[in-house]
């Protein structure tokens, strides 16, 4: 009997042994599957932009301008007339051609064929009725294609006529290669504009009085017609980074690559940048040295050579 006690106790040792080494070996795993996992998500540090010996900002993306707001002079360039697509930086030129038409407070009803974009989109159903304000605030801040589509038929009477509206008025604000299809910039091989020429665009955007504080907001609440809410998040990283920076609108294509038109404001200087052809990493940092570059600038005198922007054709003109 003693016998038999003494082995199930040796038993019970060994099993409680085994669990225990268990145990530890599983804390361990997941102890090496958490560090693991920690330096997997880890965010690396921002890219530093270097400075040449001018002072002037090393950029590694495909083109890009730098001018000032107010006197159209330009401060830095790279291969600015490089034809390209723009993606939803185009939406700029969208914005514009509703804001000059007016009547912001008025009613858009959606239609089915406002509902058919992809892929960011605020989810629009037929029957809704927003106001084009309402609109706009989505489509600047979050870059939504169905609001882009539902204000382009509701400008026009349909995505065709709007594009051509679009041509007419980049070639008066002086463009002259640009051509759009579609108001939200998705790809189109028929698709392309410049830094340049997306300039001009941001130029009469920046001083219209109803779009630069759209441009400007951080955050937003889209109400929609059975009661929800949608919070939108503006999609500018730099208007988060640089207290400056008062605007404007961002834009990806695999085609196209990251873009951002980006502006800023400080002692009565006014500068905007225009970034095309970068990288998610590099966009941002980019865009946010030229608009301090240029903020250090704008009220300098020209150095010679320089060229300065067609004059500014527009209707609404803040100062």
């Amino acid at each position: 009997m003693i016998r038999l006690l003494h082995f199930l106790i040796a038993i019970a040792v060994l099993f409680s042994t085994a669990d225990n080494l268990h145990a530890q070996k599983k804390k361990k795993k997941i102890s090496q599957k958490t560090s693991t996992a920690s330096l997997i998500h880890k965010s690396p540090p921002p890219p530093i932009v270097n400075f040449d010996s001018a002072g002037r900002p090393i950029l590694e993306c495909r083109s890009a301008i730098l001018f000032d707001a107010r006197t159209g002079r330009v401060l830095f360039r790279k291969n600015e007339n490089e034809i390209m697509p723009v993606a939803s930086t185009q939406k700029l030129l969208t914005a514009l051609l509703v804001a000059e038409r007016g009547n912001l407070d008025g009613f858009v009803v959606i239609q089915p064929e406002d509902t058919l974009a992809e892929p960011t989109k605020l989810g629009l159903r037929p029957g809704e009725r927003y106001t084009r304000r309402q609109l706009l605030n989505a489509l600047l801040i979050r870059s939504a294609n169905d609001v882009a589509l539902a204000l382009a038929r509701d400008h026009s009477g349909s995505i065709e006529a709007f594009a051509q509206a679009m041509n007419r008025r980049i070639r008066q604000l002086g463009g002259t290669v640009s051509n759009f299809v579609n108001p939200n910039g998705l790809p189109d091989e028929r698709q392309f504009s410049t830094a340049r020429e997306m300039a001009l665009v941001a130029r009469a955007a920046y001083f219209n009085r109803d779009l630069r504080p759209i441009m400007a907001t951080r955050e937003y609440i889209f109400r929609r017609n059975n009661g929800s809410e949608i919070f939108l998040t503006n999609t500018n990283r730099v208007l988060r980074s640089m207290p400056e920076c008062n605007g404007m609108k961002t834009g990806y294509t695999i085609a196209s690559g990251h873009c951002l038109i980006s502006s800023a404001q400080r002692n009565g200087r006014h500068v905007i940048a225009i970034v095309l052809g970068s990288n998610k990493r590099r966009v941002w940092p980019e865009s946010q040295a030229l608009l301090e570059y240029g903020l250090e600038r704008a009220s300098a005198p020209a150095p010679a050579p320089t060229s300065s922007l067609p004059s500014l054709n527009i209707l609404n003109k803040n100062t």
